[in-house]
């Protein structure tokens, strides 16, 4: 029993200095003298600064950025929360969002819903659409939309708001994707927000336009997945063809 006992301790031993340390080791070796870059994350360094990775997708909310798809993941592009939202085309939730009341009777938004990302995104770039009621009355005391009024105008089972953007909306800008952690955004969604950060920036939108054909990553090998626009890479580009005084 006892030499039985000992010969499964070396093996066990044995497996684990094999398994848990030299295979391991010898593979992270090898990852870093092949590719160190995405053997590190892929993290993107500009003035000797880390701003990120090319693999994770950060959140650009000024006007002067391009805006990433929305995020499921976490409260936002969350890398330990990474998932989407799990919910089907025909959910009302999805699509109208929802809101909830903390304990000091507050309400807040919960989840804000394809229709309330639609509203902002057409106001945002400026792209026409038709309203049923007028949206100024859904906005708050600062002048601000406000997305607890939108979504409870929306989900009103008597007179529901109904809004229709007038030109065509990407699918990514209002929908996050599986992983909430895509860096990417399709070049019909960059091209939607050029003139917006071309305005902000007091540049011709046609010099943007370039800076997003510039940035367009083709499909792999040519015809997986479809052709995308790196966010960071692009607000770098700005950036650094562009600055904005301050």
């Amino acid at each position: 029993m006892i030499k039985e006992l000992g010969a499964g301790f070396r093996l066990m031993l044995a497996f684990t200095v094999l398994t848990g340390l030299l295979y391991p080791g010898i593979i992270t070796g090898v990852s870093q003298l092949v590719f160190p870059t995405r053997a590190n994350g892929s993290l993107v360094t500009v003035n000797g600064k880390i701003v990120g990775s090319n693999l994770i997708g950060q959140n650009f909310s000024k006007p002067e950025y391009f805006h990433p798809r929305p995020s499921a993941a976490g409260n936002g592009y969350d890398a330990t929360a990474s998932g989407g939202t799990n919910l089907g085309p025909t959910s009302a939730k999805l699509i109208r969002g929802t809101t909830q009341i903390d304990d000091k009777k507050k309400e807040s938004v919960a989840f804000d819903g394809i229709s309330v990302r639609i509203v902002h995104y057409c106001l945002e770039n400026d792209i026409p659409y038709e309203s049923s009621m007028p949206l100024d009355q859904f906005k708050n005391a600062q002048g601000d939309l406000d997305d607890v009024k939108l979504i409870k105008a929306f989900n009103d089972d008597k007179q529901p708001l109904l809004f229709t953007a007038k030109a065509s909306i990407p699918a990514d800008a209002v929908t996050a994707s599986a992983s909430g952690l895509d860096p990417h955004i399709s070049p019909a969604n960059a091209e939607a927000q050029a003139a917006r950060v071309a305005s902000v920036r007091k540049v011709g939108v046609d010099e943007v336009r370039q800076l997003i054909t510039g940035s367009t990553e083709p499909a792999d090998l040519g015809f997986l997945g479809e052709p995308r626009v790196n966010v960071l890479k692009l607000n770098i580009a700005i950036d650094q063809r562009f600055p904005i005084s301050k």
